[in-house]
């Protein structure tokens, strides 16, 4: 057929139409239309699960009892591709160390410490061999081992990057290792022999006057929590003399300030006056930009530096897997950090498919917890969140938290101020900021919230958990 036949082909159909066509019809309908809606929401069960705490002068203290700390933190290093570098500073986290502040002489510890790799399986240390050398872990995973009650060997606990053994070196020149360390995975050690370390101590004098007082302080007495001791005595008979005490607290409790989260968010009056039949344009632009601030906001509860709950777990609560996948003896291990009255698990949906991959590779299937209507996965009658703020690494590892919540449990808070000018929500206000010359109005839109940490042992964490597999 050629085009003009196929033209009029198409004229013939037309004319041939006996009724209104449904484009044509639809000039005349109305169309029913949704909301705007936005992929960004979530479920944000951080914010819906913390009980908040009105911080009515804008500051929350937490008061503790004095804790005597030592100094057992984790190191960070410079890495560049394969290469490691030793941050001086950090080497005051080093318990011989702690209170030395002499950055220069830091740095010439830093300058003699070598690089080492190991092969999964490879011993790095072995038990009673001369402890000559200090060993920070930069990459990897390594198991202490250590001989179990029935003379075999056990692994005790898995260390990994950050992580510090034989610091005895810097203080001691008689000492052994009491535990052998195997390499899991492929390993990155830094190692400071203890001839290379004495080279530093024979040039300072303050360093050496520091390393002979290392840990002769007085030493006092406290609880297993490393809390000042309260005296009690029991179990005497008679008019045995009571012991007097009293309960000592930290003289510089840590405080937390409301942070914000900002936005102004614009509209022209053109759009308010001619566009708001059937849906308010203002109303419905402030309801996705309080969405937005929401999910920030639940962000920042996470991640930030200063009150972040990835960041404010406690260095004794923070464990790492076995093997790397979340196996159900790991969750048991999680579990036994927050022990008393855990509330829920949170762990990024795709660590939550790991979980499951794991409990069906061990042939367990938990039972599902009902929540608000919801079916979710849980592990020893402790419910598994998702939350997609948890980060996920390049290596494709990601962290599991463990918390307790409420003031009255000593758990973890959310920090708010209700009853705020302009208020729209709790704790979160829409202020109108007038109309400029283009006709433009703005309303600055506002969100204040924080959260708090009571006692360290209410915030626990799996971390490096493997979840590519």
């Amino acid at each position: 057929m050629t085009i003009a036949e196929e033209t009029l082909s198409g004229s013939a159909e037309e004319a041939s139409q006996s009724s209104l066509s449904t484009t044509a019809a639809r000039n005349l309908a109305t169309t029913t239309k949704t909301a705007p809606q936005m992929q960004g929401i979530s479920s944000r069960w951080l914010l819906r699960l913390l009980p908040w705490v009105q911080v009515s002068g804008g500051t929350y203290r937490v008061n503790r009892r004095l804790t005597h700390t030592v100094g057992d933190g984790r190191i960070d290093f410079d890495i560049s591709g394969t290469d490691v570098a030793i941050i001086p500073e950090e080497l005051r986290e080093l318990p011989a160390l702690r209170d030395f502040t002499d950055t220069e002489v830091l740095g010439a510890l830093a300058g003699r410490f070598t690089q080492q790799e190991y092969a999964p399986g490879e011993l790095i240390v072995e038990a009673g061999a001369p402890g000559d050398r200090l060993v920070l872990i930069a990459h990897g995973r390594v198991d202490r081992i250590g001989t179990g009650k029935y003379g075999d060997n056990t692994a005790l606990e898995p260390l990994a990057g950050g992580d510090h053994l034989g610091d005895e070196a810097l203080t001691s020149t008689d000492a052994t290792w009491e535990y052998s360390y195997r390499a899991v995975t492929r390993v990155t050690v830094m190692s400071l022999p203890r001839q290379a370390a004495q080279e530093v101590v024979d040039r300072s004098p303050e360093l050496r006057e520091h390393l002979d007082t290392a840990g002769q302080g007085p030493v006092l007495p406290t609880n297993a929590s490393g809390e000042s001791a309260v005296s009690v005595a029991s179990g005497h008979h008679g008019e045995t003399s009571l012991p007097g005490t009293f309960v000592d607290y930290d003289l510089a409790p840590r405080e937390y300030e409301l942070s914000v989260a900002q936005t102004v968010l614009r509209t022209h009056t053109r759009v308010g006056d001619l566009f708001n039949d059937p849906m308010n344009q203002v109303e419905e632009q402030l309801k996705l930009t309080i969405q937005a601030l929401r999910e920030r906001q639940e962000h920042e509860m996470i991640n930030n530096p200063e009150f972040g709950l990835l960041h404010n777990v406690d260095l004794k609560q923070r464990i790492r897997t076995r093997s790397g996948p979340p196996t159900p003896d790991d969750l048991d291990d999680l579990l036994a950090t927050v022990w008393k009255d855990p509330g829920f698990l949170l762990a990024h949906p795709k660590a939550i498919a790991a979980i499951g991959r794991q409990f069906s590779a061990h042939g367990l299937y938990p039972t599902a917890v009902d929540f608000m209507g919801h079916s979710l996965p849980s592990w020893r009658g402790v419910p598994i969140f998702p939350c997609n703020k948890i980060p996920v690494t390049k290596e494709q590892t990601s962290s599991i938290l463990l918390l307790r919540t409420g003031e009255e449990k000593q758990g973890v808070v959310g920090l708010h101020q209700a009853g705020i000018p302009d208020e729209y929500e709790p704790s979160l206000s829409v202020r109108y900021m007038g109309i400029d010359e283009r006709a433009v109005i703005k309303y600055l839109v506002s969100a204040y919230y924080s959260a708090a940490v009571l006692v360290p042992d209410a915030l626990g964490a799996l971390e490096d958990v493997e979840i590519g597999h």
